[in-house]
């Protein structure tokens, strides 16, 4: 699909800020400084108008400008939504068709039985993956609503344990390829449902990023009584200091392809929400291209119980 430039909109923009600028200045030269028979005749009503004028040629300019930002905001936000649905016709439309393909050649031919389970487990597979992209996509649904979540004490080393072996199974990954570092007991406060959300999120993306063989870090730490960290780290393909900065928007996503590595460009964005639902905060790390990335997230333990109660209305689970 073809992206347009902002660089028009824009440089029209300034263009026409720069011309009612020039106009202003030149109006205001020609009335108060050029005609010295005119002037000594203003009174104090032309006096008003000329000002009055001025505030109007700024008020202008000052809407120009907006309005060129708006449309620049806009014509950005249209583009990370095509690139979205790009993603999702993608996602669903290479499954789909996987699917179409298998049931056609089980229904036309009569295949051994070792085919028939190979082509069944691929059918699970390819539905497994149209079941993900639904569930991000209702994931976002559920991270702009502002309902009432569950809130109780989260072994977080228990579910870190949990993501992992679930993304090793997905991905016939080796023990080596995410590894959770020796950690103390770490209790966070919040929803597991959605702190499973979270790390499966940042791990499986580092796992999409990294090349063969993928090599995933997660430490675990209790920073106070107070404060949980995970740090999830890779050594895949990094990011520049712009990416850092855009990498947590909503259809953002690493790299001009969208069609490269599969995906929504919501993952992050999921992170970042269900992150702040739990009174945390995330941030991104890394050096630059091919240098890998650290993503860290702290969240509240129980002695912040209090203050999550009153801020989200959680409803309390003992």
């Amino acid at each position: 699909m073809r992206r347009r430039s902002v660089g028009y909109p824009l440089a029209l923009g300034i263009t026409l800020a720069v011309v009612a600028a020039a106009l202003a200045v030149g109006w205001q030269l020609l009335v108060v400084f050029n005609l010295e028979p005119v002037k000594p005749g203003l009174t104090p009503l032309h006096w008003t108008l000329v000002i009055l004028g001025s505030m109007f040629f700024l008020l202008l300019i000052v809407g120009l400008l907006l309005l060129c930002i708006w449309l620049v905001r806009e014509m950005r936000f249209n583009q990370r939504q095509e690139a979205f649905l790009d993603a999702v016709t993608h996602e669903m439309k290479t499954p789909l068709a996987s699917l179409r393909l298998y049931l056609e050649t089980l229904a036309r031919h009569d295949l051994p039985p070792d085919r028939q389970a190979s082509f069944l487990e691929r059918m699970s597979q390819d539905i497994e993956r149209l079941e993900e992209t639904v569930k991000q996509v209702l994931v976002v649904a559920r991270t702009d609503d502002h309902g009432k979540a569950k809130f109780k004490l989260v072994d977080m080393q228990d579910l870190l344990e949990e993501c992992i072996h679930e993304l090793r199974e997905l991905h016939s990954l080796p023990a080596e390829a995410v590894t959770l570092d020796q950690c103390e007991t770490a209790f966070a406060w919040g929803n597991r449902e959605e702190l499973g959300v979270v790390f499966r999120n940042l791990i499986g993306n580092s796992l999409k990023y990294s090349p063969n063989p993928e090599t995933v870090r997660i430490s675990l730490s209790a920073l106070d009584k107070e404060l949980v960290r995970i740090q999830v780290s890779d050594r895949g393909i990094g990011l520049t200091r712009s990416e850092l900065r855009k990498v947590f928007r909503r259809f953002y996503r690493v790299g001009r392809d969208v069609h490269q590595v599969a995906g929504l460009g919501l993952g992050l964005f999921i992170v970042r929400q269900l992150v702040k639902r739990h009174d945390g905060s995330i941030r991104a790390e890394s050096k630059g291209h091919g240098e890998g990335s650290v993503f860290t997230v702290t969240l509240p333990s129980a002695k912040k119980r209090r203050r999550l109660e009153e801020s989200h209305g959680a409803v309390v689970e003992n």
